[in-house]
């Protein structure tokens, strides 16, 4: 998915007249490093104000995508696995890139196979986002997912992947504790629960999920 896909239809927030604003200029580019998942850029830039400023982005090449899978009793599918930017044990959704020549349905689909064995009939997808959009250009999509099969999973040769089913208000009392702290996985349970409240997810879903503990 180009950028421009990803941005078409974007609307603007109900407080946004659109009046034209001043906006950051990249004068020059300079690839500093660049491998099949990053390119790294250093720009000589005037800041919106107008001060000349030296800036550096991470560009990954995927697409960030991942989906909250929910059982029909309520409960949801967790990853858990060593990351190593930051050298801690993180709990997550299923969670990956997809390449942008690939529909990121497809790509978040595999992610789930890979990582879970599990299988959705239904998707929904819930929410777009962009991640540190301060120092990345880094772009996100995230689903929900119901009405699950259990398969084997095929998990990549260089992951080490753990599984927890767990009732989805267990999760978001966890993300209250701090003990989960993935953005994106959090995003997504907080705007599945906003959902299953507002009666925007199947009734039969949104009881389980929010009665289940």
């Amino acid at each position: 998915m180009s950028e421009t896909d990803f941005d078409a239809g974007r609307p603007r927030p109900a407080w946004d007249d659109g009046r034209p604003r001043p906006a950051w200029r990249s004068d020059s580019v300079e690839t500093l490093f660049e491998n099949p998942w990053l390119r790294l850029t250093r720009h000589e830039a005037t800041a919106p104000i107008g001060t000349p400023v030296d800036y550096v982005v991470a560009r990954p090449r995927n697409l960030a995508c991942g989906v909250l899978p929910i059982h029909s009793d309520g409960t949801v599918t967790l990853v858990g696995q060593a990351r190593f930017a930051l050298m801690n044990y993180s709990w997550e959704m299923p969670e990956g890139g997809v390449p942008e020549n690939e529909d990121p349905l497809v790509g978040v689909q595999r992610e789930l196979l890979e990582e879970t064995g599990l299988v959705a009939r239904d998707w929904r997808e819930v929410l777009r986002m962009e991640l540190s959009n301060s120092i990345t250009d880094e772009r996100a999509i995230a689903w929900l997912a119901w009405d699950l099969t259990q398969t084997d999973a095929r998990p990549d040769p260089t992951e080490v992947i753990e599984t927890a089913r767990v009732p989805f208000m267990s999760l978001m009392a966890e993300i209250d504790r701090g003990s989960v702290r993935d953005a994106f996985t959090v995003a997504t349970a907080l705007r599945a629960y906003h959902m299953a409240r507002e009666a925007l997810l199947p009734g039969w879903l949104a009881h389980a999920m929010l009665t289940r503990v």
